[in-house]
């Protein structure tokens, strides 16, 4: 059956629930070509689950996952529309990477020759006629991407794939990723740790407890979070005073006996001080922490409380309410060609 073409990847009110426990509730998003999102949440907050209800490895309770404007038993040849690499290791540990390659590419008509280019892709030429039982967590989970990239994909999901990274690991897949995305291509990340991933997402997914908690640019959700200044006086009292006249209304004690301001900067709060004359012994001015945010959106997973809505009052941690975002069944089959298990991390050649 034909699909569009387009390279979207569209979930619409998708839910899954194993007897009882409902894995997925009412998940909606949209990942468009061009871009890297960044699929977020803490372990078991339905992850996984989503990525295999879109590559049709679990069929949902309800709603839809499609790529290219049909599901995935439905694209035709769909290694050649996506490419993924979700948990756990499919490797023969007596195949060389050369001969495990020839074996998949003739499963999805793919020529000889690519791959050598995939193997080029991923920095493995050198490697091409090892045993693959013999590869370092890097080399297999470079062997694993290559495995998705031989129908040469438009649409690209990687599970996990930061665990276990170290930085030359770190740095490849990051420009690898981004790369990608640049030739209008869909790059779809899934991770536990927003740190990982920060500096190579465009926008961002969030779900806890199998719901939505934010979807949009990355950049949104950063300028969401103000700054604030720390200042040690020697006068607090007199310090809010003059702050309060000065129009900052954002204005709290931290419990080392300091006052913090919310939405300052350190020249403004110095600028101040100045005029007023109020001895200081020191401003600091603290950024906003995206990692602290993405345990305020997801902290409910860890206290066991239901999920909140959108919009609604902040987490102990955070700075503020997070900013408007998209608001908001266990039947395995084979894996289909195209689709490789992996065990997750990026790490280099050692």
């Amino acid at each position: 059956m034909q699909h569009d073409g387009s390279g979207r990847i569209f979930v619409q009110n998708l839910s899954k629930h194993f007897g009882p426990v409902a894995a997925v509730q009412n998940l909606s998003f949209e990942v468009r070509p061009g871009s890297v999102t960044g699929f977020l949440g803490p372990n078991g907050a339905g992850k996984t689950t989503t990525l295999r209800m879109l590559l049709g490895l679990v069929t949902p309770s309800a709603g839809v996952a499609t790529i290219n404007g049909r599901p995935y038993h439905q694209l035709g040849n769909p290694a050649q529309v996506v490419g993924a690499v979700l948990e756990n290791e499919g490797f023969h540990p007596r195949r060389t990477a050369r001969n495990h390659l020839k074996v998949y590419a003739a499963a999805i008509g793919a020529p000889d020759r690519r791959v050598e280019e995939v193997l080029g892709l991923v920095g493995l030429s050198g490697a091409a006629d090892r045993r693959a039982g013999g590869f370092s967590l890097g080399m297999r989970q470079r062997l694993a991407l290559a495995t998705a990239l031989l129908g040469n994909p438009q649409v690209l999901v990687l599970d996990e794939p930061a665990n276990g990274l170290d930085p030359e690991g770190i740095v490849w897949l990051r420009n690898f990723l981004r790369a990608y995305a640049r030739e209008g291509r869909t790059v779809l990340v899934s991770s536990h740790l927003l740190s990982e991933v920060e500096q190579t997402i465009d926008q961002v997914v969030i779900i806890s407890h199998g719901v939505t908690r934010y979807y949009g640019p990355l950049d949104q959700l950063r300028s969401s979070q103000q700054s604030r200044v720390l200042v040690q006086a020697a006068d607090p009292n007199a310090l809010v005073k003059a702050l309060q006249e000065a129009g900052f209304t954002q204005v709290e004690p931290t419990p080392d006996g300091r006052v913090a301001v919310i939405g300052a900067t350190r020249q403004q709060i110095g600028d101040l001080v100045a005029k007023s004359g109020i001895a200081v012994y020191g401003i600091e001015e603290e950024r906003a922490d995206l990692e602290k945010l993405f345990f305020q959106l997801t902290s409910p997973q860890y206290a066991g409380m239901p999920p909140q809505p959108y919009g609604g009052p902040p987490q102990q941690g955070g700075w503020g309410p997070p900013p408007p975002g998209y608001p908001p069944q266990q039947q395995y089959q084979q894996a289909p060609p195209g689709y490789q298990q992996g065990n997750g991390g990026w790490g280099g050649q050692g």
